[in-house]
């Protein structure tokens, strides 16, 4: 590789399926790009590499998308979405891939650049994108990454040297995403709602491909592709439940089918602990609450099994009934995923039929008291809760009795398994949101990267709690008005 480019490995498929799932799209060149942060770890992992001296300036050219890297083909994708419960046509408005990207590891994935500018899909939105919800975006998507949750990863943060226009004037950045794929259950639903056969079944085709290859020798390649997003999905939502993290619009266009987190827009971390948490400005009904999304999940995986119906079977009753019973099996799956977590958390050996109600109780005592969801569980890590909390508090003295007979019915080696499990299970750093709120503003507003990169350095090792960092493990401080998020659009 000289100085000047990543190593970028382009082979791009995508393309070859039928056009009306996509428009060739080139970001629009911005006038002054420069990079703002870029993730080493990330480009060393993907092959890619870094530009040194010189090729700083180039690379700033490519990721803000002046320059087409060698082998890209860039495309605005099209899909549809339910979003907040009502059907749209969409796609990509503000973003192209650049193409897709084979690692060293044989692996392939799409390199996005979010902010690139308007497409045929736009509406009346202007394709640009500010500076701080995409660091947002870079700083909350690897932390998500660090915890061992699927997710999309962030590359760089580049700014257009240009500014953009929402309640106030703000500088224009490009995010360059890394995905597994950018294939959305409103993928599928636009070609359903196309009545477009031949591109329904090129999707399929393209999906099982890229994500499950098991399934392309089933019997029923399509059905085994909508059980095999079901159970990934199932996964996904529950790690979600495990760190407190809310996605904050859990719209069909923002529920990848690889079972990765995308779309990082209004989300956030609960501090307290409350299933109808909602931190999204625009989530006025709470339809995407803390405690509301495995629902929503299986909702949303419904209008999947609902795209997929024409291929499920040439009956269309038998098709639906085919897709109604793995719609229905989400909820046993999930129960049973989700309980299997939350015995880590508490570190439960084994399993034992009184668990679900030692786990409802202590997630009741933890509602009512509205104690820090990080926090009481890290505590809990350590095996011994003060004696002089355990005198004020009857209720929690109770619990705490039963949970200690619950892991001493386990022998010595086991119980310690399940502690040094359960150290992994909780972290004790999270992207809590004022911290997340503190760096930005210092970037954003004074152009000092430092606190961010602290941040990055902190959330880069969730699980190793260190001396030096108890700030990082702090709730926000009380205030009168709630903290709420924004989608960045």
């Amino acid at each position: 590789m000289n100085d000047s480019t990543l190593a970028w490995r382009f082979d791009n498929r995508y393309v070859q399926l039928p056009e009306v799932l996509f428009v060739r799209e080139r970001p629009t060149p911005v006038r002054q790009p420069k990079l703002v942060i870029f993730n080493d770890g990330l480009s060393q992992s993907l092959g890619l590499g870094r530009p040194s001296g010189s090729g700083q300036e180039s690379l700033a050219q490519q990721l803000a998308g002046n320059e087409l890297p060698p082998g890209a083909d860039p495309i605005a994708q099209a899909y549809a979405g339910h979003q907040f419960g009502h059907f749209n046509m969409l796609g990509d408005g503000r973003a192209v891939v650049l193409g897709e990207h084979c690692c060293p590891d044989g692996t392939r994935v799409d390199i996005q650049l979010k902010g690139s500018g308007r497409t045929p899909f736009s509406r009346r939105g202007d394709g640009r994108a500010a500076l701080g919800p995409m660091l947002r975006e870079y700083v909350v998507s690897e932390a998500m990454h660090a915890l061992r949750i699927p997710s999309t990863r962030s590359l760089a943060v580049t700014l257009t040297g240009e500014q953009i226009y929402r309640e106030e004037v703000l500088a224009g950045a490009v995010l360059t995403r890394i995905a597994s794929s950018h294939l959305r259950v409103g993928t599928f639903e636009y070609a359903a709602a196309r009545r477009d056969a031949a591109a329904l079944r090129a999707l399929v085709a393209f999906a099982i491909e890229r994500h499950y290859p098991e399934c392309a020798q089933a019997q029923e390649p399509a059905l085994a592709l909508l059980r095999a997003v079901i159970s990934r999905q199932v996964r996904l939502i529950v790690e979600w439940m495990r760190v407190g993290f809310i996605h904050g619009v859990m719209n069909t266009d923002n529920m990848s089918i690889s079972g990765e987190t995308i779309d990082y827009g209004p989300c956030a971390f609960l501090d307290v602990y409350d299933p109808e948490t909602v931190f999204s400005s625009i989530d006025h009904g709470g339809r995407y609450a803390f405690g509301n999304q495995p629902v929503i999940a299986q909702w949303n995986l419904a209008r999947f099994a609902e795209s997929l119906l024409t291929l499920l079977h040439d009956d269309a009753d038998e098709a639906l009934r085919m897709a109604e019973t793995e719609i229905k099996a989400f909820t046993g799956q999930f129960e049973e995923t989700w309980l299997s977590m939350m015995r880590g958390k508490l570190g439960l050996p084994g399993e034992e039929p009184e668990d679900r109600q030692l786990v409802d109780d202590w997630l009741g005592w933890m509602r009512d008291l509205e104690v820090d969801y990080t926090n009481q569980f890290r505590e809990l890590c350590q095996g011994l809760l003060p004696a002089d909390r355990l005198a004020a508090d009857p209720r929690l003295a109770a619990w705490y009795a039963r949970w200690q007979e619950r892991r001493a019915r386990a022998d010595e080696a086991g119980r310690d398994r399940a502690l040094a499990d359960m150290r992994q299970a909780n972290p004790a750093y999270i992207a809590r949101n004022h911290q997340v709120e503190t760096a930005l503003a210092a970037a954003v507003q004074r152009h000092d990267l430092q606190p961010l990169h602290r941040l990055l350095r902190v959330l880069a090792h969730p699980y190793d709690e260190r001396e030096g960092l108890e700030e990082y493990a702090q709730p926000a401080p009380a205030t009168p008005v709630p903290y709420q998020t924004f989608c960045g659009t």
